[in-house]
């Protein structure tokens, strides 16, 4: 197959470099700066699964030639409409998308843009970093993908979903395919949005949170302000997902963040509208009560604000 990976940043320069290294014929369609940076340096890895060094093949947005049969979409959710325009000259009638981004927002619009026929629905497991350096630094041992038919018909063909599957496995990372990939995005949704608001919102990590007069009790509420938007949008989190949030959230001492929180520190934008705004706005649909997440989404805005 011929795999283009849409972002060589924290999450697909890791995957598609696992993917590269496994001999896959893989292309990093990235920005003209990251281009200059990754003929530089390479693409560096550095993992607890082993430490990586590749010459990658690199495109930029108008140097793609010839149609891909998988894109893995990996990019921050404030560049996707532009990313959409992008990825034209690679998507054909046996393109498979397999997007790896938060939230559900992108779905619709991936659909709207290229069809039912080409979407998969996917999540994925992995706590990467872009280092100063423009490396890849895996924090712990979780690395996954999960993937699978993600909402109405028409939806990807069989053969084409087992090549994807083939195409992924075997690269070092685990590799599966879900029954209900819809109700795994929306725990992972859960998830992410409750993390990111609690620590973009008291501006630290879990275990500063949680050593704080009340830290415990502002995490928990949050969590459940997230898991009421899912249920009353008809996802309700499974008990045994929302007790791994919750441990994840309240755990002393834990050095957990969020990518929005790392972004924020970084001084960059944030995936504030797609990971916040629009659960807030689906639990407004539904009369939901949701003051946490209202106030860190605000808190976020203003942020994004002050960046001009």
């Amino acid at each position: 197959m011929r795999i283009l990976v849409v972002g060589a940043g924290a999450t697909g320069g890791y995957f598609g470099g696992r993917l590269a290294e496994a001999g896959r014929d893989v292309t990093f369609l990235v920005r003209p700066a990251r281009a200059v940076r990754l003929r530089s340096t390479g693409l560096v890895i550095r993992s607890p699964h082993g430490d990586l060094c590749l010459d990658p093949k690199l495109a930029c947005a108008d140097q793609l030639l010839g149609e891909y049969d998988l894109v893995l979409l990996a990019v921050k959710a404030y560049s996707l409409d532009r990313t959409l325009t992008d990825l034209a000259p690679a998507v054909g009638p046996r393109t498979v998308i397999l997007p790896l981004l938060n939230g559900m927002r992108h779905i619709p619009l991936l659909r709207q843009k290229y069809g039912s026929s080409t979407v998969l629905g996917g999540v994925c497991r992995v706590t990467t970093l872009l280092d100063e350096d423009g490396s890849v630094l895996q924090l712990n041992s979780t690395q996954e993908i999960a993937y699978g038919t993600c909402g109405a018909a028409p939806a990807v063909a069989p053969a084409r979903v087992r090549a994807v599957d083939a195409a992924l496995r075997g690269a070092g990372f685990t590799v599966r395919h879900s029954d209900d990939i819809t109700q795994e995005m929306w725990e992972k949704w859960v998830h992410v949005a409750a993390v990111g608001a609690v620590t973009c919102l008291m501006r630290g990590v879990i275990g500063d949170v949680v050593a704080s007069p009340g830290g415990r009790d502002f995490a928990a509420r949050t969590l459940a302000e997230c898991a009421a938007v899912a249920a009353a949008c008809g996802r309700p989190v499974r008990a045994e997902s929302l007790k791994q949030s919750l441990a994840a959230l309240t755990q002393p001492e834990s050095d957990t963040a969020s990518s929005l929180y790392r972004d924020l520190l970084r001084g960059g934008p944030v995936e504030a509208s797609h990971v916040l705004g629009d659960l807030i706005e689906r639990g407004d649909r539904r009369a939901v009560g949701m003051p946490l997440l209202r106030l860190a989404y605000t808190h976020l805005n203003v942020y994004q604000r002050s960046l001009g």
